[in-house]
């Protein structure tokens, strides 16, 4: 197994900030727009069901919007990578409970991140099965909570980098 170059070790050090962060937010005690402050200023996030956000204030505004009534949801890490700039995740999209035998209702997914510098990334893209993800809703007998949104019709699904280089 080959070593981690300081760029990488920085990249999995700022990913590992970002993800201690988002435990915050599934445990309620901050917003999902603060997960905005890894992002720099023309940073993309695709995620699979909502499509292509762009520029960090408008993903700040999207993290809160899109995670409102997901309470009791929680996305824990099976395991990450570092290749250069590049972070790769795969982790579970739980939902709340468990079946009778206790296992958990949960999709596996991944995700694509650049890394910029500076503890930022510029680029973010969530891949996960939205169908199984639905019909683990309805096998759940999961409610959204109060303020839950949905995504409207036709999103983007350009999954271009801000730059035209491969993440």
């Amino acid at each position: 197994m080959a070593e981690l170059n300081e760029r990488e070790v920085e990249a999995l050090e700022s990913y590992h900030r970002y993800v201690a962060q988002r435990e915050r937010c599934v445990a309620g005690d901050a917003p999902w727009s603060t997960i905005g402050q890894w992002f720099t200023e023309d940073a993309v996030f695709v995620d699979p069901a909502w499509g292509r956000v762009q520029g960090r204030d408008v993903i700040t505004q999207y993290l809160d919007h899109s995670m409102a009534g997901f309470e009791g949801w929680s996305f824990p890490e099976k395991w990450t990578m570092v290749d250069g700039d590049r972070v790769v995740t795969y982790w579970w999209n739980r939902l709340p409970g468990n079946r009778a035998d206790g296992s958990h209702y949960q999709a596996p997914a991944f995700s694509l991140l650049h890394y910029a510098g500076d503890g930022l990334f510029d680029y973010e893209l969530d891949l996960m099965n939205i169908a199984e993800v639905g019909e683990l809703i309805a096998e759940s007998g999961w409610v959204p909570g109060a303020g839950m949104s949905v995504p409207g019709p036709h999103p983007d699904r350009n999954i271009t980098p801000p730059r035209l280089e491969s993440p």
